[in-house]
């Protein structure tokens, strides 16, 4: 299949699981990951009206960006060194991997009055392959991160674990949904904290049926890696 015949049935089966759980399909975004992709492929999806694009790395992110129109919207999902945040200011709408407080407090430090949405990543898997702070940890670390200059947070991120068990797929994103629901009540969040990023290709429909609202989906849009 090309790759409308692939945007079609993936905006299916995102809208299929919303339904499931009693969702409306339009709270999901989807957020085309692109990372090994060339450019001429970015363009295709633009083309075809995608506008949200995600990447890994930073090197390779920022050269992409210059070759597509200026309302495309930029995700960094990847882990964010600090000695590459001096190169991210303004090129980002969403950072999805704060992963410490440490990593938001050197990212605050650099904005110079600017502003810097992100997302708190949190280990939902336990797996220390994977980066984000501790679930246990996670709202102390997350009204820490609120409070600092030009940071907004705007909701949480996970990667799910690494195994095909549906039901270690669901208690993952189970436990990032019941965490992010006891923040949204708190008042340091605020109005702005809305975002839920969690589901890839092997798992987004899993995740969109214990509440995310914006899946990370790369193979299953543009096929196998290059």
């Amino acid at each position: 299949m090309g790759f409308s015949e692939n945007l079609h049935l993936v905006q299916n089966r995102i809208a299929e699981a919303a339904v499931r759980v009693g969702r409306k399909p339009e709270e999901i975004s989807l957020l085309a990951v692109t990372k090994t992709f060339p450019p001429e492929t970015i363009r295709q999806a633009y083309g075809v009206g995608l506008r949200e694009f995600g990447e890994n790395r930073v090197q390779e992110a920022l050269g992409k960006m210059e070759g597509l129109p200026a309302d495309s919207h930029w995700h960094l999902i990847g882990q964010l060194q600090t000695n590459k945040i001096n190169k991210i200011i303004g090129r980002f709408t969403l950072i999805h991997s704060v992963d410490s407080i440490q990593l938001a407090q050197a990212l605050s430090a650099r904005l110079s009055g600017s502003t810097q949405d992100i997302l708190l990543e949190v280990n939902t898997s336990g797996e220390a392959s994977k980066s984000g702070v501790r679930p246990e940890e996670s709202i102390e670390t997350a009204k820490r991160v609120a409070s600092l200059p030009g940071l907004h947070l705007k909701g949480l991120m996970t990667v799910g674990p690494l195994t095909v068990e549906v039901s270690k797929q669901r208690e993952a994103f189970k436990g990032l949904k019941g965490l992010f629901d006891d923040m949204r009540g708190k008042e340091w969040a605020g109005s702005a904290f809305s975002a839920l990023s969690m589901g890839m290709s092997s798992d987004f429909e899993i995740a969109i049926e214990e509440g995310s609202t914006l899946v990370r989906l790369g193979t299953a849009l543009f096929g196998a890696r290059q």
